[in-house]
């Protein structure tokens, strides 16, 4: 078992952690940003990082430190810490990126982890093959086993007490992810950056994000923290954070300001456009559109950055706090609807229910129905899954959305989209969620998935189910053998109160 990143809240796959950096001597409570920090354009100072923003960790790149001539020679005789100003954790990236973009890097992977050591970094990564999305399997497989070399090479390299990543790969193939990922935990290697992710983000392909995410995770121990490699926007943190995600590295805070862009946690918006600032951090809060428009570029791009992080931060503490509170999957939702690719996401999330469910925590904050979406959530598969754990002692069980009835031995409640559950846990979570008056089709659907469950469980039981005019497709789901009962003034089976 590791020993440097320990849980401390759990939320479906969510967790807050504690990420021990022996190098750096601190510990890093997660989900953490790591700003983007490229010592040749410093958009805010890494001292300025860890002052106003609170960072505990940051992310550079080690190449570029090693093709410098203007900071490669510093760096080895100062160390990072000295030459960025910075007391927190400083992770390296090994020129992957270069690699995956130009083709070719003037260095092998025992040189860059060498020279990352020799420099000072306390999170240091191997080079790494990103195979992008969508090529060949051929491709993918040869690729991968590439990458699974160098990881097993990376064991060999003396760097101290230097952390070591080691990417998940495999492009969009999920077994590949996992097998990756299976690979990756087997070494004796730290830190599990999901990799090659970017083009999806950048293309707005967030449900094969969650896809490749639920897969590496299928591989990895719960004490592997994973890192998101480019995923710096926060309209998705939540989601990446369900899907068990702990470290984000962020250049858009920066990327963004430079083309004069604004983030908000539902998408992006050029200053151009805005009349308003729809924020009350610092900088919106002493700025207007106007005037961000009229200051010159240099003091224009410090401070769309400025705001940019802030929005970053602010939104990975919301994450943080519906953690604690076990309401991650309701803040998740709420996000999935500010577009529709995170709606996209999210039900890709929710694909994944039984993943999700066997880390989710048995009692937690209140459940509250939003949409369709929340009849797939991992609390309806796990009171499905328990069905079959509760004793039904009668002959006659009438499951009912209202009243009992002198024809059963026993009552049972039945709520959307749980389905039923005895009286005595009407007060126990999840079926004591807080529900809207009108349901929809789905909801309805999930709940005869439960009593399905409920009467495969109990064959030599009669059941009934007393209905508040539940749709067709809700009733064809029941069981044959299911007497079904309808609620309301004009029924012909009434039921009694």
């Amino acid at each position: 078992m590791r020993d440097i990143f320990e849980l401390r809240d759990v939320d479906g796959a969510g967790r807050i952690g504690e990420l021990d950096v022996p190098r750096a001597g601190v510990t890093v409570e997660t989900p953490a940003l790591l700003p983007v920090i490229n010592p040749h354009i410093r958009t805010i100072e890494p001292s300025t990082l860890e002052a106003d923003f609170g960072a505990e960790i940051l992310i550079t790149n080690g190449y570029i430190f090693y093709t410098s001539e203007e900071y490669r020679e510093q760096a080895l005789d100062e160390g990072l810490h000295e030459l960025l100003d910075f007391s927190g954790a400083i992770m390296t990236d090994s020129g992957s990126f270069q690699l995956s973009e130009y083709g070719e890097i003037s260095v092998t992977n025992e040189e860059i982890l060498r020279f990352q050591a020799d420099i000072g970094s306390d999170i240091g990564t191997p080079v790494d093959i990103p195979t992008p999305p969508d090529v060949s399997r051929e491709q993918a497989e040869e690729e991968l086993a590439t990458t699974q070399e160098r990881l097993e090479a990376a064991e060999d390299v003396d760097v101290g007490d230097m952390l070591v990543n080691a990417p998940v790969q495999g492009s969009t193939y999920t077994d590949l992810r996992t097998e990756a990922a299976e690979h990756a935990y087997g070494t004796g290697l730290d830190v599990f950056p999901v990799g090659a992710v970017v083009p999806m983000m950048n293309n707005y392909r967030y449900a094969d994000m969650v896809e490749v995410v639920l897969a590496a995770k299928r591989g990895l121990g719960a004490d592997a923290p994973v890192h998101l490699f480019g995923a710096g926007h926060p309209m998705m943190f939540a989601l990446a954070v369900a899907a068990g995600c702990d470290l984000f590295d962020s250049a858009a805070y920066a990327l963004y300001a430079r083309d004069d862009r604004y983030l908000t946690i539902s998408g992006t918006e050029h200053l151009d456009e805005l009349d308003y600032l729809p924020c009350s951090c610092p900088v919106c809060a002493e700025h207007t559109p106007d005037e961000l428009r009229a200051a010159d570029e240099r003091h224009r791009e410090e401070l769309l950055a400025r705001h940019n992080l802030h929005v970053s931060y602010q939104e990975l503490r919301t994450v943080k706090q519906a953690i604690r509170d076990g309401e991650l999957m309701e803040l998740v939702e709420r996000r999935a609807r500010s577009h529709p690719a995170m709606a996209d996401g999210y039900k890709a999330l929710l694909d994944g229910a039984g993943q999700l469910e066997r880390q989710d925590p048995v009692s937690k904050g209140s459940f509250f129905y939003l949409s369709p979406q929340s009849a797939r959530r991992p609390e309806v598969a796990r009171h499905h899954d328990r069905l079959d754990r509760l004793p039904v002692e009668a002959d006659r069980v009438l499951l009912s959305e209202g009243g009992d009835n002198r024809r059963f031995d026993e009552t049972w409640r039945l709520q959307p989209p749980f389905g039923p559950f005895p009286s005595a846990l009407s007060e126990s979570y999840p079926v004591s969620a807080e529900f809207p008056e009108r349901f929809d089709r789905e909801a309805y659907e999930a709940a005869a998935e439960g009593v399905c469950r409920l009467v495969e469980a109990n064959p030599d039981t009669e059941f009934a189910v007393a209905h508040w005019q539940w749709p067709e497709s809700a009733l064809a789901a029941l069981p044959e053998s299911v007497e079904t009962l309808e609620l309301g003034e004009d029924s012909e089976n009434p039921v009694e109160d």
